[in-house]
């Protein structure tokens, strides 16, 4: 698989930072620069052949998410530019009143903190924070205790992008609904490394980026059942996500028309639908088998390392492992590490209250991706030793 990527054939680089963003396999690369050399044309707007040829396959990349997700119609794909402005999205219309609470967890990305805190200060709501255990597993009978007639909305990750955690989604899904609140699944971390079947979950709201999953920046996803996203407000104004416009009164399109205003990304989407090929043509299974096998591998040989302590121990994990080793500053390892062309990433992972949570202010990940091997497990341990013999 690592063949599939130009950049390992021009760089000596063991990349271990799939989790902040992926590699872009050539197929990706392609379908981005055969569109803008062969069919770029704008999308909805005209009747010409170029722009009759962008909107068909601009459609067709929105019935291929359809599928990836298992969502039921195509309608209820929206295309966003990233997991945080679909998150946005919900959060600035999502129906709150004073009194109603939002429920997030303690292992949230501070793009799944900070848009219900505002939500809640605009509306007078409450944010609550579901606690978890020193594994790094969401506590569920404190989830249980927290649910109430005053929850609209539990807000949680699919895969914790620090600890690897894997949510028990269906779970907690069920029990929202039996309590009347509606769920959002950040899942970022999850939709390149696990089959996603968001009916089979029965989530309401499902959002994750192009750029985790070997597509181009840029591009992410909304998946929304259909009667939530007719009921939400449109997030932003402009052309295509309207119907009649006057001075008067305006009227819109149907979702997801309506919350796409202005010229989409038309390239970034036949980027991502080029990533989900990729993904489809390997299969998310033997992806993931991969990835656990490399999991096993690399945190074995870490918990050799005397003073290092993993954060998040979950049975039930991704790919990712963070740690901190006693006397070490990870902005120091990380920077040696990459001297010998090991690329981790390091600090506080846009997860502050989870960091704080396991007494740290920073720690250094190592997460994977299709074009890892055993070999550059390997090279991390080498390049660690190595690292720590100058910093210990």
């Amino acid at each position: 698989m690592k063949n599939d990527f130009p950049i390992f054939k021009h760089k000596q680089l063991v990349y271990l930072d799939s989790a902040a963003t992926t590699q872009k396999p050539q197929i990706v690369i392609d379908a981005i620069r055969r569109f803008y050399e062969e069919d770029y044309g704008t999308v909805h707007r005209a009747v010409y052949s170029l722009a009759a040829r962008a909107t068909q396959q601009y459609d067709a990349v929105r019935e291929k998410v359809r599928r990836f997700l298992h969502a039921r119609e195509k309608e209820e794909i929206v295309f966003t530019k990233s997991t945080t402005e679909a998150i946005n999205l919900v959060a600035a219309g999502f129906p709150l009143a004073p009194g109603d609470e939002v429920l997030i967890s303690a292992m949230e990305h501070h793009s799944n903190i900070v848009p219900w805190q505002m939500a809640c200060s605009r509306t007078g709501a409450r944010l609550k924070v579901i606690p978890i255990s020193d594994t790094g597993e969401i506590l569920l009978d404190a989830y249980k205790n927290l649910l109430s007639p005053r929850t609209k909305l539990v807000s949680v990750a699919h895969v914790s992008n620090v600890l690897g955690t894997i949510n028990p989604i269906q779970e907690m899904a069920a029990l929202a609904h039996a309590h009347g609140a509606k769920i959002f699944v950040d899942g970022a971390q999850s939709v390149a490394h696990l089959a996603v079947d968001v009916q089979k979950m029965d989530v309401d709201f499902f959002a994750f980026s192009g750029h985790k999953a070997y597509g181009p920046t840029g591009i992410g996803v909304l998946y929304g059942k259909k009667e939530l996203l007719q009921q939400l407000p449109p997030y932003q104004g402009g052309g295509d996500m309207v119907d009649t416009v006057t001075f008067e009164k305006t009227t819109y399109q149907q979702p997801p028309l309506k919350f796409e205003a202005g010229t989409p990304m038309i390239a970034e989407v036949m980027g991502l639908g080029a990533a989900l090929d990729y993904l489809n043509q390997y299969g998310l299974e033997a992806i993931g088998a991969k990835e656990q096998q490399l999991l096993q591998e690399a945190t074995t040989q870490l918990q050799e390392v005397p003073g290092l302590r993993i954060l998040g121990t979950a049975p039930h994990k991704s790919g990712i492992i963070a740690f901190v080793i006693e006397g070490v500053h990870p902005l120091d390892l990380g920077t040696l590490l990459d001297l010998k062309g090991i690329a981790v990433r390091t600090g506080h992972h846009c997860a502050q209250p989870l960091l704080r949570r396991f007494g740290q202010s920073a720690a250094t990940r190592v997460s994977f991706g299709v074009y890892n091997t055993s070999e550059d497990v390997d090279a991390l341990m080498r390049a660690l030793r190595e690292a720590l013999k100058v910093l210990l």
